[in-house]
């Protein structure tokens, strides 16, 4: 039977065979079926007749051959893959590996690894020479080695960053500019060089940078004793000069989009890590992250704005209220229509926090269009199964590239994609988070677990794509409005409550506050940085039945992240060899699941992510919760632990129970530890 080239089988390119273990080496196998096509009656490979177009004999066969992707493996074999691998065969090995190296070696052991030693410069007027077989073999292990430097500069500038001298970058310069004198890669390191020390210079003439401390103006110290004293506290925070609102809702949208672009395209990946995020509460660790720390100042700034502007005026009316919250949706919507989904966030944040949330007379007076349009703009984050909704829209906004060519008008341009869009970094936060927590560095055999660093970088590289698609965006920077959101005075969280609650007693009732389907999280306070997080309710009394908990903030130190081990349908997430199943979506296992431990103090919504076996028992889990808390460990004895149920229930676990069997199973794995009665200690968390 014939088949033309035309009709293909339709057969999977990739099969599953295995794994394979060498020496300080876990390799996993497949079986890759690549097309080939037979060459028709009269041609060879030196031959010149063309194929016919239709020639009847051609046909297609499939030729099979083995892949081998490395998984784990000691650090000196890593290096040898990076130099001497086939890249056809693993093209992610690479990328994979220069995007997270730092996590198991630091630059310059790497580069120790990789630099040859140099042949000292031969005598004047001596020259050395080689035989041809010698020469190949050199340059041949030196292209690698250059092409490795090269993706490096590329890809990660700042791993050579080390001022003042950089002297890491200066190795690297040296040995292009001896192997590979006046190529690109020896430019790239002469000109990073160069930049590098020119900024250490300006640094050194500028003065000193503080260490960074929360949004701007944010208010330190917790409000006054009595309700009328905040409440004059508030009229003092109407500054003169234009407010933020009395700009148009386009400008504030395109000026809030504009921060956020511009601190998005500066992040630089590696500080995303969960391995290096999750330490920015550690002692001495004020200094780290600080693009990702501009991120969450700015997302707690905006919130910090919406809560000020709406309860900044206590003696406005209701109508007058609504007017306000009815413009900050109007803002949201339009951060939508600029793709701009850290500030839509943030709106809805503040927006859906218990101060604000719980002001019923002032939702009473918003309009029902309006009002729609912040249910289906709050729809967008929704926590069921994992916030899918907003990853499927994130992904479908990456995915749209404008009209095709043949869409356009006759002589016409072809369209350009879209800029953007700007994504909430809290979500790729989260799931470098759980990944950290799910799977181990290191392997039996003190092998390196490569293929959590494979699962980190598609992640990574997924954020370097999008910092890419924020450079098509157009938008000019409006200094009033950025002066305004500046001046912006921030409020604490007890004094935006106490400020609630002048404006609208608790006694008061008013049906019309916008109802949210949510799920039950795990706390309905924003969360946020320590200094200057946005207010939420510490009581939840006054807050009706069935109103929505607030969304969670960008993770900040003492944030709460959505819990998130289920990726994108393009970035499967599995587990490496010997690790223990984690169930995805908060599922139940049969051996492990990964839960998340609070604190109940008064600093905040702080939680640390824990892997539950079945074999753990509540001591054990109290004691590790603690030690995620950096608490002293000699204090585990005077916590219980306490499961977060739906409707604002608690299932307290027994002392000495099992905590993967005496759990719900059908709630999610939200914990809380809170400290017996009678506890002497006091609980100190230091803020970063």
């Amino acid at each position: 039977m014939e088949r033309t080239a035309g009709k293909e089988l339709a057969l999977a390119p990739l099969q599953d065979w295995g794994e394979e273990t060498e020496d300080g080496a876990v390799y996993s196998v497949s079986l890759r079926r690549q097309r080939s096509q037979r060459l028709s009656p009269g041609e060879g490979p030196g031959g010149s007749q063309a194929p016919s177009p239709s020639a009847a004999n051609t046909f297609l066969h499939y030729r099979t051959s083995k892949v081998r992707v490395l998984r784990a493996a000691r650090l000196e074999l890593l290096v040898g893959e990076l130099v001497s691998g086939d890249r056809e065969q693993d093209p992610s090995f690479v990328p994979a590996f220069l995007a997270t190296h730092r996590t198991f070696v630091p630059t310059a052991r790497l580069l120790g690894f990789l630099l040859p030693p140099m042949p000292p410069p031969p005598p004047p007027g001596v020259e050395i020479k080689k035989t041809a077989g010698q020469d190949l073999s050199f340059n041949k292990n030196l292209r690698a080695v250059v092409s490795v430097l090269g993706s490096w500069l590329q890809d990660h500038p700042q791993d050579f960053r080390d001022p003042p001298s950089h002297s890491d970058l200066g190795r690297v310069r040296t040995f292009l500019g001896w192997a590979a004198p006046e190529s690109a890669e020896a430019r790239k390191a002469e000109k990073l060089l160069e930049d590098f020390l020119e900024e250490t210079e300006r640094e050194q003439e500028e003065e000193p940078p503080q260490a960074w401390t929360g949004p701007p103006r944010a208010a330190q110290t917790s409000g006054p004793d009595s309700l009328e004293a905040c409440a004059e506290e508030a009229e003092g925070l109407m500054l003169q000069g234009p407010q933020l609102l009395d700009f148009s809702v386009d400008e504030v949208a395109e000026q809030l989009t504009l921060m956020d672009l511009e601190l998005f395209s500066k992040v630089r990946p590696y500080e995303c890590l969960g391995s290096v995020w999750s330490q920015r509460d550690r002692p001495g660790a004020a200094g780290a992250s600080p693009t990702v720390r501009a991120t969450v100042a700015q997302f707690n700034t905006v919130t910090g704005c919406v809560l000020g502007s709406v309860l900044g005026a206590p003696g406005l009316a209701a109508p007058q209220r609504a007017q306000r919250l009815e413009k900050w949706i109007r803002i949201a919507q339009r951060c939508r229509e600029l793709r701009n989904f850290s500030s839509l966030r943030a709106i809805l944040s503040a927006l859906q926090s218990n101060p604000i949330y719980r002001l019923k007379r002032s939702w009473g007076s918003v309009s029902r269009e309006l009002l729609s349009t912040f249910r289906k703009l709050s729809q967008i984050f929704s926590d069921e199964n994992n916030h899918l909704s907003s990853r499927e829209i994130l992904f479908q906004e990456e995915a749209t590239e404008g009209p095709q060519e043949e869409d356009n008008a006759p002589g016409s341009l072809p369209s350009k994609p879209p800029p953007g869009p700007v994504p909430y970094l809290g979500t790729f936060l989260t799931d470098l988070v759980m990944l950290d927590t799910a799977l181990p560095d290191m392997l039996e055999g003190d092998l390196i677990n490569f293929e959590k660093r494979r699962k980190e970088w598609e992640i990574l590289a997924r954020i370097q794509q999008l910092q890419r698609r924020c450079q098509s965006y157009s938008l000019r920077p409006h200094p009033p409005i950025l002066a305004a959101l500046q001046a912006q005075r921030q409020l604490s969280e007890e004094q935006s409550y106490r400020l609630s609650r002048v404006i609208e007693p608790p006694a008061a009732s008013c049906p019309s506050s916008p109802h949210i389907r949510r799920r039950i999280s795990l706390t309905k306070r924003l969360s946020a940085v320590s200094t200057g997080s946005p207010p939420s309710s510490p009581r939840s009394r006054d807050v009706p039945a069935g109103s929505p908990p607030a969304s969670p903030g960008i993770q900040g130190p003492s944030a709460k992240l959505p819990l998130s081990l289920d990726l994108p349908s393009p970035w499967p997430f599995t587990l490496p060899l010997g690790s223990p199943r984690v169930p995805l979506l908060a599922q139940q296992s049969s051996e492990a699941r990964v839960i998340r431990v609070s604190i109940d103090n008064d600093h905040g919504n702080l939680y640390r992510s824990i892997l539950l076996t079945s074999q753990d028992k509540a001591p054990s889990v109290v004691l590790r919760a603690l030690q995620k808390h950096n608490v002293p460990q000699p204090w585990a004895r005077d916590y219980q632990l306490f499961q977060v149920l739906p409707g604002d229930r608690e299932l307290l676990i027994p002392d000495n129970a099992n905590v993967f069997y005496a759990m719900s199973p059908v709630a999610s794995g939200d914990f809380m530890l809170r400290r017996k009665e009678g506890a002497r200690h006091t609980l100190s968390i230091s803020p970063i």
